[in-house]
């Protein structure tokens, strides 16, 4: 296991090497049986994060939805264990409505709260398979251990409200990142999912004032969902590294979510890293007819638009539980729905090389140094080949195919975010 430690710590200047991906028709078995046992051998030195997976709601680690047994998430224990994925960020996710005074804070802040609470019960419902961790240092612990890391993040600053103050009760709870804003413009921030008008053209006052008391904290902001203006704003507030928990490349695929070269580069000087995402409309662009089909069937089942979904139509309370059986029944429907649209439009879809591609170029713009993967399972994510955590090793795989050495997987896989998370303590210190 020391390897794992080793490589995480060393100062690595290796060049990237990158190659052609060998085929599996093109070589012989024997050579397929060397790719696989190095890869594997690489896997299992890593520690591996994800850092964005989206929890469910007042049902979540409850008999009824355990995660600490099979589920029909995408993320849960023995999937986790089964794919070889070290640690996951549960992001307590929080929609909003227009209402940005306290009358529509305060629910959400009870939601954040009841998110982060499920996390830790979870880490208490099975103390034999997870740990809830606090800190870089907790990660690497656990991890020695074989058990999960459970981590913590609020998607969303809008149950934040008006007072800096509650990011403690969030940090307290272990949420060591918050996602400024989600696909709506709130109090803190403009979102990038919104052709309307910027609200505070980046971010506003208390989101400034927000970014300062994340730094002071050591928590981490996440960027993933701004907009560009936003993220220029947060880039020349804080005093430490930023991340983008699930985000992808705009060079390869021109969602509004993802990042253009410029912002690439701002990101490694900053000294951050984008986590790149699973989720595969930020991957690929679809055709308009597989949009408008996908778009018909969240209407029919109202659902709300594309994305993880939140935005206005998110409810402005907790969900009770019988409404939450019903939220996860729709969200079961509109799963086996997508299929039909899948079969229909079986070619479009990104895949698990289209997720490879944005590493790749993310590593050419930003460098080794400042990529990661950030999933948005149970959110939206999942393409073929890395639909779940099952299927994790499938990632270390493709990059060993594609010339990949054992250092540059290893910070890809866990390494960067860790740099990262530590350098965000080592801010907060001073």
């Amino acid at each position: 296991m020391a390897n794992r430690y080793q490589a995480l710590t060393a100062s690595l200047t290796l060049p990237l090497a990158l190659v052609a991906a060998v085929s599996a028709r093109q070589a012989p078995p024997q050579a397929d049986a060397a790719l696989m046992a190095k890869a594997r051998t690489i896997h299992e030195k890593a520690i591996t994060i994800d850092t964005h997976v989206d929890i469910g709601g007042a049902n979540y680690a409850t008999p009824a939805l355990d995660p600490g047994g099979p589920t029909s998430r995408k993320c849960d224990l023995p999937k986790m264990k089964a794919g070889g994925l070290d640690a996951v960020f549960l992001a307590a996710f929080v929609g909003q409505r227009p209402d940005l005074t306290p009358t529509g804070f305060k629910p959400a802040y009870d939601q954040a709260i009841a998110g982060l609470d499920a996390v830790n019960r979870l880490a208490k419902m099975h103390p034999e398979l997870c740990e809830l961790g606090r800190s870089p240092a907790d990660v690497e612990r656990i991890a020695r251990t074989g058990k999960r890391v459970l981590l913590t993040g609020v998607e969303n600053g809008y149950p934040m409200g008006d007072d800096v103050a509650n990011l403690k009760a969030f940090y307290d709870r272990g949420a060591r990142y918050m996602t400024l804003v989600h696909s709506s413009h709130n109090q803190l921030a403009d979102s990038s999912s919104l052709r309307a008008e910027p609200l505070h053209n980046g971010l506003s006052a208390l989101g400034k004032k927000t970014v300062a008391e994340m730094n002071r904290l050591g928590m981490m902001v996440d960027l993933s969902h701004a907009s560009a203006k936003s993220f220029w704003d947060a880039i020349a507030v804080s005093k430490a590294p930023v991340i983008e928990s699930h985000s992808g490349c705009k060079a390869i695929s021109p969602s509004d979510r993802n990042l253009d070269d410029d912002q690439l580069k701002a990101l490694a000087k900053n000294g951050g890293v984008i986590q790149i995402v699973a989720l595969a409309s930020y991957l690929k662009a679809e055709p308009p007819e597989r949009t408008a089909a996908i778009q018909a069937l969240r209407t029919e089942l109202g659902m709300g638009g594309r994305g993880g979904g939140g935005g206005r139509g998110a409810p402005p309370t907790p969900l009770t539980p019988e409404q939450q059986a019903e939220a996860d029944k729709r969200r079961a429907t509109y799963q086996e729905r997508l299929k039909e649209i899948d079969a229909k439009y079986p070619f479009q879809g990104a895949t698990i090389k289209d997720f490879v591609d944005h590493i790749d170029y993310a590593v050419k713009v930003a460098g080794i140094e400042h990529v990661g993967v950030g999933t948005d399972f149970d959110g939206g994510g999942g393409v073929p080949g890395f639909n779940d955590h099952s299927e994790a090793f499938n990632v270390t795989l493709e990059l060993v195919k594609r010339g990949y050495t054992e250092q540059q997987i290893v910070k890809i896989w866990g390494g960067n975010l860790l740099r990262v998370w530590k350098d965000v303590e080592k801010a907060a210190r001073k």
